[in-house]
Formats: structure tokens, sequence, C-alpha cells
């Protein structure tokens, strides 16, 4: 693994907020030159680490570095790239990550062509971090058929039918904004078993993140679990507690 320069301490410069600390993951050293170098003019992104995207000691880079944002390469991953990137979601609450393909097939477009310019890399960057997502524009137009044909076959109950009465229950407690703290405490379960759950319900429902899950259970007619705490305590905690 490369750092660039030290991991621990970030750039600043006067009037600007705390950069984006970036870590790219590629098998192509070059891929990840490139882009460092490209991004090395921009006020708001760092490059704090660079490494393999099949490194064996990934998820101990990840968290040695500490990113807000991973890119990393789909195509060594194949089929398991949904995996990995719960995998990797799984190490900080507010970590995101950018999938690099050069693949243009559509059923595989989860993330940010290699091709594109840095320009367009930094604003997804960005954009990643205030909760969007982003798709190459030329596949906007299938990808919404096909996210339409989901939601359609959603409707008709098939897609939850997998879930078990328990992940149901997570799954509803999720429409409704609770993080996993909440969300164990109000069923009455440990946090890690909330995280199992997730997982399975991701898993089980083929997306990769809270919103499509979420997603896909309001437009199955899911209703969201009841919220019967006192009305002083906020939506996403008890007072004061953090997300």
């Amino acid at each position: 693994m490369h750092l660039d320069e030290d991991s621990t301490t970030m750039p600043r410069q006067a009037g600007l907020m705390t950069p984006i600390r970036l870590l790219l993951a590629d098998d192509h050293l070059m891929i990840t030159e490139a882009l460092a170098s490209r991004l090395s003019a921009a006020p708001d992104v760092w490059v704090a680490g660079r490494c393999a995207a099949t490194d064996p000691n990934l998820m101990a880079i990840v968290r040695g570095v500490r990113p807000d944002v991973i890119a990393i390469e789909a195509e060594p991953f194949g089929s398991g790239i949904g995996d990995l990137i719960s995998r990797l979601m799984s190490a900080g609450p507010d970590l995101r990550v950018v999938i690099l393909s050069a693949d243009r097939n559509v059923a595989h477009a989860v993330g940010v062509a290699k091709e594109q310019d840095a320009s367009e890399f930094e604003a997804v960057i960005r954009g990643v971090c205030r909760g969007w997502s982003w798709f190459p524009p030329e596949m906007l137009g299938e990808i919404l058929s096909s996210l339409r044909l989901d939601a359609s076959r959603a409707h008709e109950g098939g897609d939850l039918d997998v879930l078990s009465s328990r992940e149901t229950e997570v799954l509803r407690a999720m429409m409704t904004g609770r993080r996993g703290r909440q969300i164990a405490r109000d069923l009455h379960i440990s946090a890690d078993t909330v995280r199992t759950h997730t997982q399975n319900i991701y898993s089980k429902l083929d997306v990769h993140s809270r919103l499509e899950a979420v997603s896909v259970a309001r437009a199955a007619g899911l209703q969201p679990l009841e919220d019967d705490r006192p009305p002083g305590q906020r939506r996403d905690g008890g007072p004061g507690e953090p997300t």
C-alpha cells in the first residue's frame, strides 16, 4: 500500500473545510497514480492512500487510512462486488464507496467508468459524500427501465417473501430512518444481530444499500414499524444521541 504523505495528518488550506479523504484501490498501479495526480489540484479531495483492489489486507488498510470515500476497481470481484461493498461499508457508518469499472454492461452499471475525466470523478466523490448515487449518463435510460421493472416485481410482494419475520421487522424499522443501535433497542436484540439481519436483507433482496432496501420495501407495500417512543425522543435515537 502507498500512503500519500501522512494519512493521519490532513492537508488544510485557509478558508477551506477539511478535505474528503479518498482511498484508491485498483490492481493497475498506473490507474491509481494517474487519478492521484489529477486529483492533486482539487482543494477539497485528498488521496490519503492507494492500494491494490485485491490486496489481502484491504480491510485493515481501510481501517488504518479511515477514508471518507473508497474508489475501488470492480473487475477482479465479478458478481461478488456486492458482498465486497457491504464489507467495506461496515468499516464505518459514514463510509462511501465508488466503483471504478471499464465494463459497459448495463447490468453491471454500479460505478464510474475509468475513462471519465478528473473533473467528473471529483464531482462523483463530492456527490456520494452528500448521499447521491451516480451512473454513466449514457446508461441512465436502461438503468431506470430496469429499476422500474424491479419495483413492479417488488410490488407483487414476491421479493419480500424471502425474508424471515425478524428480517422483515428490521426492514420495517429501517423504513422509519432508525439506525442500528436504535433498531436493536426497539426490537430488544443486539446491535451485532441487527447488522447480521441487515446484511441478510441486502443479500436476499439483491441490493447494496439501506436506500435500495427501503425502496424495494416501499414498492412492495411494506408498512414502516410503528414508533411508540415518547414524543420528546428524536426519530433517530434518544435525546441528543448521534445517528
